[in-house]
């Protein structure tokens, strides 16, 4: 799939890309540089069952093993001591990144009930784009009756562009379906 989805990029998206928006090298069309998940469990990281669970979940959903996020400082009114771990990243590229928004966008997001498309405000001044998504059941690979706890995590597109119209055309060329305005 993902040679399939790169070589699309590579052959198709980027010289639509060269010629609606003007550039005067194909160097400088924008492309998705990494793509960051992020899943936060704040206090359910301490059961190490959970911790586990949830790893190789993310494993399998990324295809990589995730990093476990621990806490900077302690916050006594939260009740978390330095070094706790609070969360779990990680951060794709390359083969891995085109495998993942594929999946994304060709299989999990239409499993999405009464799903009418992403926000496109959800992009910040830069042009990267942030999805969150309320549990990972919408991947086909997690099974359903495995999963102890419902878990949602947020998904960061990183591109090159430095403003939200010429990442929003990447995102639409890319097949990422936004709602209608």
């Amino acid at each position: 799939m993902y040679q399939i989805f790169k070589s699309w990029y590579d052959q198709t998206v980027r010289y639509s890309l060269y010629n609606s928006l003007d550039y005067k090298n194909l160097q400088e069309v924008p492309k998705i540089s990494k793509i960051q998940i992020n899943q936060s469990l704040g206090l359910l990281a301490q059961n190490t069952q959970l911790l586990k669970q949830s790893i190789d979940e993310l494993s399998t959903i990324s295809g990589q093993k995730p990093v476990i996020t621990h806490a900077r400082k302690a916050i006594a009114g939260f009740k978390i001591r330095k070094d706790m771990p609070l969360g779990l990243t990680v951060t794709l590229r390359g083969q891995r990144m085109y495998e993942f928004l594929a999946r994304l966008i060709h299989l999990a997001l239409p499993r999405v009930r009464d799903f009418q498309g992403l926000d496109p405000n959800n992009m910040d001044k830069h042009g990267n784009f942030n999805i969150g998504l309320n549990t990972q059941l919408i991947f086909p690979e997690i099974n359903y009756e495995q999963v102890k706890q419902t878990l949602g995590f947020d998904i960061s597109i990183v591109t090159t562009t430095t403003n939200r119209e010429e990442s929003l055309e990447l995102l639409k060329q890319l097949g990422v379906p936004f709602k209608d305005e």
